[in-house]
């Protein structure tokens, strides 16, 4: 006779007291199924918000972002040159991501998987019109915000000149990759965040996260379309680069990796996983 494979995770091991299983079964990780809701439910939440509060929270989400480049900016002068300190600057990169996620405040490439698995949760033109609009108003929200904060670094008495240079340090750095580039290297940004959205629904440990998942791609040289665009657009303000480099060469391929990287890798499979699991669950059902 073979055991029922449905029954095997109500069986008490042998040895175990009921208290000891209980206690066993709180140490298991969440499922995938469990994690795809969580996610789900928090879309929604960002699909039915009024266009007031998105913009507002887009808006605080681009000031915030800036920070990233301040940080590393910051690091980038104030460290020696050399001996393995490119490292250390990089983690100034995570400080605008920590800001943004733990205050709640609404960033793009986080809403390229948040809020698609509603829509593929549940296809209509509806939720399809929804998510435009979500993407739309975050998007002009973050992208004002970082525009504010990158023109303040250039034209406030803020920094000593050595500072300014390595803001202007970091911009030449995202600009020197090709368009193509910057699209290949958007999608693993994209990838990376969308990864950390599922990963902060898994565990507590959020901060951790957060700052792992933004380190890699600041290390890695990846392009995101709201970091790197306070980094263009610092040079922008200073003349150094064009209004027309900046979203040909910069955004549209950027933002475009960062969609495909969240939304259609990421959020696709992730989703693809849990129908998968529920396909199986109601085959094995009598």
């Amino acid at each position: 006779m073979t055991d029922d494979p449905k029954n095997s995770l109500n069986e008490q091991p042998q040895g175990l007291s009921a208290q000891d299983q209980y206690r066993a079964q709180k140490q298991l990780p969440p499922a995938a199924a469990v994690l795809h809701e969580t996610v789900r439910l928090l879309g929604e939440e960002e699909l039915n918000r009024n266009l007031s509060a998105l913009w507002w929270s887009a808006l605080a989400a681009g000031l915030s972002m800036g920070f990233s480049l301040m940080t590393r900016g910051l690091l980038q002068a104030y460290l020696p040159a050399g001996g393995g300190f490119y490292l250390v600057e990089c983690a100034g990169y995570s400080v605008g991501f920590v800001i943004v996620i733990l205050a709640r405040q609404q960033l793009f490439t986080e809403n390229t998987i948040t809020a698609v698995l509603p829509l593929m949760s549940s296809v209509s033109w509806q939720k399809f019109g929804c998510l435009l609009r979500l993407w739309l108003v975050v998007m002009l929200g973050n992208l004002v915000g970082v525009a504010i904060f990158a023109y303040g670094l250039g034209r406030m008495a803020l920094f000593d000149p050595k500072v300014l240079h390595a803001f202007a340090n970091i911009g030449e750095e995202v600009m020197h990759n090709s368009p193509s580039q910057m699209f290949t290297k958007g999608i693993m940004a994209g990838w990376l965040i969308a990864m950390m959205v599922w990963m902060n629904a898994a565990i507590r440990a959020r901060l951790m996260v957060i700052i792992l998942m933004t380190y890699i791609i600041s290390i890695g040289g990846f392009t995101h379309i709201i970091v790197g665009s306070a980094e263009v657009l610092f040079l922008v303000f200073q003349g150094h680069v064009s209004v027309g480099s900046y979203f040909l060469d910069f955004a549209l391929p950027t933002l475009a990796g960062n969609i495909v990287g969240g939304s259609l890798i990421f959020a696709l499979i992730s989703h693809a996983q849990v129908r998968g699991d529920e396909q199986l669950n109601v085959e094995q059902e009598p």
